[in-house]
């Protein structure tokens, strides 16, 4: 027998199928699995005894907010850390590719809370071909793209507030065909952002339809997880099935008052679907709070001209008593047609020093020091920071969350974003969180099951069909980890705290972590739908 690259030896094996943990060892060679079984008389270039702990595909980050931080931080340490092998950028609606010069302009400047700005990008990338060329073995992870629809309809008709013309519409549909051809696995969208949200569910279809004839999925974050939540689901689902497609629900959530205990309504509503309607699966987060942009609560009609009409807005004290009416009163897409309640509201992130004292702290707090209205400190804080404010909403119930994160079609998605002082936690705790608390303590899924559902369930939706399995033959991205001491360190006080009982990570057969510490190995790649690895 040919030498081995490296035998991890004496541990049990999780092999992502939900099958029961297993004895044996684990030989890889040329950056796949080669061997099952005994192999102490194999020989290796390296043997890594791993009794007593348990080895597993690696795991799917099926929502990422990493679209620049992979390009500025090629380690990935947030994820690498624990254990995340492949994660799923271009979410939302707003990314990077297709784009021109100007589409590429607004887009950085519409998602800069989210990515932050960075030295050294290139931004030599038009297509989608091109921009995934730049993660390819330049990352410690894999990546795979979902085409973004807010980007292809600012590529094609800009932020206008209305429904596309024939020709635009053609534009989008051949946007889309070509960045499917070019490797893409699907479509996403943010109807609740600017100007993903001026679309109507015809648009949605017509380029839903594009993405089912090379086989991906839809991937939506909807009208509303709040007020109307249950509606907006159903609109979803009906796009997928009018346009013959798989939906996948990003952040999978019910929040928001009026949403109590009703997680249990969705869950009926998908499981009501025939086996050939459509094809429903799902990402979420064990966490109660999520997160987003400030300037994203405010009303539709500020973003229509860009950063600097919103600005001007804010600033003008007409249209600011309008935008707070609207807020406050009425509920805006961005609090999820809800009355804004601003103590679920905690900054996360601003760029300049002076307002660095408010990270952390609500809405009302920053308020009651100031001396203000709520709204006020808010606005204040948008027009000092030039829009560039994250936040923390705490709107979350845990019966619902408990309750989706048990279904067997629910994979796990962080949707982190990892910049600023105090960003949420789940861009560095989601998937030990999920191992840790929600399976070993709250006895929610056995671990074989979590397993599954982070891994071969996953690259089953993106369409990587020799990934996500322990299986002889099939790409060595894997994980090792200590079913008894594994667990998330990242609160909301201190978020950027690695996970423990993780010590060992490889992505396509190179060792990532290595007893705990990043080894700077950057063997991740692009994983492009329909291409043969």
């Amino acid at each position: 027998m040919a030498e081995l690259d490296i035998i991890f030896s004496g541990g049990r094996v999780v092999d992502g199928t939900g099958s029961p943990p297993f004895r044996a060892d684990l030989g890889i060679a040329e950056g796949r699995i080669r061997e099952i079984g005994d192999l102490g008389g194999v020989p290796a270039r390296r043997r890594t005894d791993i009794r007593g702990l348990l080895l597993s595909p690696g795991f799917v980050d099926m929502h990422s907010h990493s679209d620049l931080q992979l390009l500025a931080f090629p380690g990935a340490e947030p994820k690498v850390m624990q254990g995340v092998t492949t994660e799923v950028i271009g979410q939302d609606g707003l990314s990077f590719a297709p784009a021109d010069a100007r589409t590429m302009a607004a887009v950085r400047e519409r998602t800069v809370a989210w990515n932050g700005e960075h030295a050294g990008i290139t931004w030599d990338w038009s297509s989608v071909a091109e921009y995934l060329s730049q993660f390819d073995g330049r990352t410690s992870l894999n990546v795979a793209y979902l085409i973004p629809h807010g980007t292809v309809r600012i590529l094609a008709m800009g932020d206008e507030d209305r429904a596309p013309m024939p020709g635009e519409l053609a534009e989008m549909r051949e946007q889309v065909r070509q960045g499917m051809a070019e490797g893409a696995v699907g479509l996403s969208t943010g109807l609740s952002y600017p100007p993903a949200m001026f679309a109507d569910s015809e648009e949605l279809v017509a380029l839903c339809e594009e993405v089912a004839a090379y086989g991906g999925f839809f991937a939506p974050h909807h009208r509303s997880y709040g007020k109307g939540a249950l509606d907006s689901y159903a609109e979803m689902i009906e796009v997928a099935r009018r346009a013959g497609v798989a939906v996948h629900f990003t952040h999978c959530v019910m929040n928001f008052p009026g949403n109590e205990g009703r997680a249990r309504e969705l869950v009926a509503m998908i499981e009501a679907l025939g086996p050939a309607e459509v094809e429903v699966t799902a990402d979420a987060y064990p966490y109660l709070a999520g997160s987003t942009s400030l300037v994203s609560l405010l009303p539709p009609w500020t973003s229509v001209g860009g950063a600097q009409a919103t600005l001007a807005a804010l600033a003008d004290p007409v249209q600011a008593a309008r935008i707070r009416r609207e807020m406050e009163e009425e509920g805006t897409h961005g609090y999820h047609f809800l009355p804004i309640a601003w103590g679920t509201v905690a900054i996360s992130a601003v760029e300049t020093e002076a307002n660095q004292r408010w990270v952390g702290k609500r809405v009302t707090e920053i308020a009651a020091a100031q001396g203000v209205e709520s709204f006020e400190a808010a606005r204040r804080l948008l027009v000092e920071e030039r829009l560039n404010v994250n936040i923390i909403l705490h709107v979350g119930h845990e019966e619902n969350v408990r309750t989706v994160i048990q279904q067997p079609w629910l994979m796990a998605g962080s949707d982190g974003i990892m910049t600023g002082t105090k960003p949420h936690p789940r861009a560095w705790g989601t998937f030990p969180r999920f191992l840790g608390h929600c399976a070993r303590e709250e006895g929610l899924f056995r671990v074989e099951e979590i397993v599954r559902r982070m891994t071969s369930l996953p690259q089953r939706r993106l369409g990587q069909w020799d990934r996500g399995i322990v299986r002889p033959g099939f790409w060595a991205d894997l994980v090792v980890f200590d079913p008894a001491a594994v667990r998330d360190t990242a609160t909301y006080e201190d978020p950027k705290r690695f996970p423990e009982g993780i010590p060992y990570v490889m992505v396509n057969g190179t060792l990532v972590k290595d007893e705990g510490a990043h080894t700077g190995a950057t063997a991740g790649r692009a994983l492009r739908l329909g291409a043969r690895s």
